[in-house]
């Protein structure tokens, strides 16, 4: 078994891993479709356990992950390509209408390599194509952002701004305190209290520890 596969085998029980599924139906129905035409390519940078690719409706999913095992949860219709380095040079540019970077940024090693990684997100955008970013902020969550021994730099919601910039990137929305830190959280766990949730922006002052970013290419 490799590193990484051991890593999320350790991490994730499969009670655990059923439970995250539920918990991302709802983010999917409740939020996030709403921001994908039905006809869009979408590509998940980090697609881990497919949570989000399995539950998105579109025309073409394809996830890119350094876990070999990310293959076996893919659903019919979900494509996936182990990317040890995310490197991402065998996915086709200005292809994608929506690349989804969740929980990754946090796993490089410095901030080149993330600077590295969402230029190229850019260059796979196509012309109507946006860039999604959910990501742990440091800001809120402090000392558990290191609970994961995984996590390897520290990015706040001015890290990523400035990461967008550099990868010449437009800001269009941020929710800076949107979800709790991760699906292990005491809040919003269960689906019923999610869809709540979703609903109530006012909690996510409260709970959120993680920030949302869409960003577009800045065009000439």
């Amino acid at each position: 078994m490799e590193p990484l596969e051991r890593i999320y085998s350790e991490r994730w029980n499969p009670k655990e891993i059923a439970s995250a599924r539920a918990v991302w139906r709802v983010l999917v129905r409740n939020f996030f479709q709403k921001l994908i035409p039905s006809d869009a390519a979408v590509l998940d940078v980090g697609c881990g356990f497919c949570h989000f690719l399995n539950e998105i409706q579109a025309s073409e999913r394809v996830g890119v992950d350094g876990n070999p095992a990310t293959v076996r949860f893919a659903e019919a219709g979900v494509s996936v390509v182990v990317d040890h380095d995310f490197s991402l040079t065998d996915i086709p540019e200005r292809h994608f209408d929506f690349v989804f970077v969740s929980n990754v940024l946090e796993h490089l090693e410095s901030g080149t390599r993330v600077i590295d990684l969402i230029r190229r997100c850019g260059e796979l955008l196509s012309d109507r194509g946006r860039l999604v970013i959910l990501q742990p902020n440091f800001r809120f969550v402090g000392a558990r952002y290191f609970d994961f021994i995984d996590h390897k730099t520290v990015l706040t919601d001015a890290s990523i701004r400035e990461v967008l910039t550099l990868g010449d990137l437009h800001l269009v929305r941020e929710i800076r305190r949107f979800l709790p830190y991760t699906t292990k959280s005491r809040l919003p766990a269960h689906p019923a209290l999610l869809s709540l949730y979703l609903k109530l922006p006012p909690l996510w002052h409260v709970f959120g520890q993680q920030s949302l970013f869409i960003a577009e290419r800045i065009r000439p």
